[in-house]
C-alpha cells in the first residue's frame, strides 16, 4: 500500500541568505499570477469572435435592426417560453394531423435536418427517429428555456441525435452548405429579420437543400388562429422569391396550414441594397 506523508510548511529562513530566498520566492509567485494573466487574457482574444456570435447582446453594432413589417405583412413577436405547453398539446394531431405533415417531409436515414424554432422539440424529437442513428437534427431557439425543455425531454426519450443550439434573431448560428432540410412550423412569420435569417438558412443548405415552410392559412377564417399569425399563399411566395427561393412542391391536405417546399433558385442575384 502506497504511503502518503503529510508536508508541513517549514519554518521561515533568517539572515541575509533568508531574504534572498524570500526575495527569489516572491519573485517566482509574480512571475507564475504574470504568466496565468497573460494566458487568460489570450484566451479571451481567442474566444471573442466564437463569444460574439453566440451572445446576441454582442456587437450590437453589426447586427441589423428589427423590422416591424415586411414587404407589407406585420411581423408577429416571438411566443414566450411560457407557452410552451400548447406546442405538445393532447389534441394537437387532431387539430393539424401533424403525423400526416411528417409523411410528406421524406426524411432519409443520415440527413442533417434543422428544426428552426424548434420550442421544447415536439418535431424535433419525432424527426431524430426518422433520420436514424446516423442523422442529425439541428434545434434552433432564440430562448434558452425552451432548449431546456428540449434537454430534458431529450433525455426522458433518450434522443442523442439532436443539437440544440441557441440562435439569435439574426443568426441561426447553422453550419454552411450542411442541411438537407429546413423545417419552419409556424415560425417564419416571427422572424424579425426575415431578409438576413432567409440568406443565412439558404447559405446553411446543401445544393439541392429545401425549406419545408408551414403557415396558417390566412385565406381561411375558420383557422381559428389570430390574423397576425397567419400568412397566405401570395405572400409567403413573394417574400421568398425575394430572398433566392422558388417554389418545388406544395401540399394542402392539411387542416389547418400551408405546406409549401422551397429550393434554392438558382438565377437569382441578390440586391445591392
Amino acid at each position: 500500500m502506497a504511503k502518503f506523508t503529510r508536508q508541513f510548511p517549514s519554518a521561515p529562513p533568517r539572515g541575509r541568505k533568508a531574504k534572498r530566498e524570500l526575495s527569489l520566492h516572491h519573485l517566482k509567485k509574480d512571475i507564475v499570477m504574470l504568466y496565468r494573466a497573460l494566458s487568460t487574457a489570450l484566451l479571451l482574444l481567442m474566444l471573442a469572435p466564437s463569444l460574439t456570435a453566440q451572445n446576441p447582446s454582442a456587437s450590437k453594432s453589426n447586427i441589423p435592426p428589427s423590422r416591424s413589417t415586411y414587404l407589407g405583412r406585420h411581423i408577429a413577436q416571438t411566443m414566450h417560453f411560457s407557452g410552451a405547453p400548447w406546442l405538445i398539446r393532447a389534441n394537437r394531431e387532431n387539430e393539424e394531423r401533424c403525423s400526416v405533415m411528417l409523411g410528406q417531409l421524406n426524411l432519409k436515414t443520415g440527413m442533417t435536418v434543422c428544426d428552426m424554432g424548434c420550442g421544447n422539440g415536439f418535431y424535433a424529437l419525432k424527426m431524430a427517429k426518422m433520420v436514424g442513428p446516423q442523422g442529425t437534427i439541428l434545434g434552433v431557439d432564440v430562448q434558452p428555456e425552451m432548449l431546456q425543455f428540449l434537454r430534458t425531454r431529450m433525455e426522458k426519450e433518450g434522443v442523442d441525435n439532436v443539437t440544440p443550439i441557441l440562435g439569435s434573431f439574426h443568426n441561426p448560428h447553422l453550419p454552411r452548405n450542411t442541411v438537407d432540410v429546413i423545417l419552419m412550423v409556424d415560425v417564419y412569420h416571427e422572424l424579425s429579420h426575415p431578409e438576413v435569417m432567409l440568406r443565412t438558412m439558404r447559405d446553411s443548405l446543401k445544393p439541392n437543400g429545401q425549406i419545408i415552410l408551414l403557415e396558417y392559412r390566412e385565406e381561411d377564417p375558420k383557422v381559428p388562429i389570430k390574423p397576425l399569425h397567419k400568412m397566405s399563399k401570395v405572400q409567403i411566395l413573394r417574400e421568398y422569391k425575394e430572398n433566392g427561393f422558388r417554389i418545388a412542391s406544395q401540399f394542402d391536405k392539411l387542416p389547418w396550414q400551408h405546406m409549401m417546399f422551397f429550393e434554392k433558385d438558382p438565377d437569382w442575384k441578390p440586391s445591392s441594397k
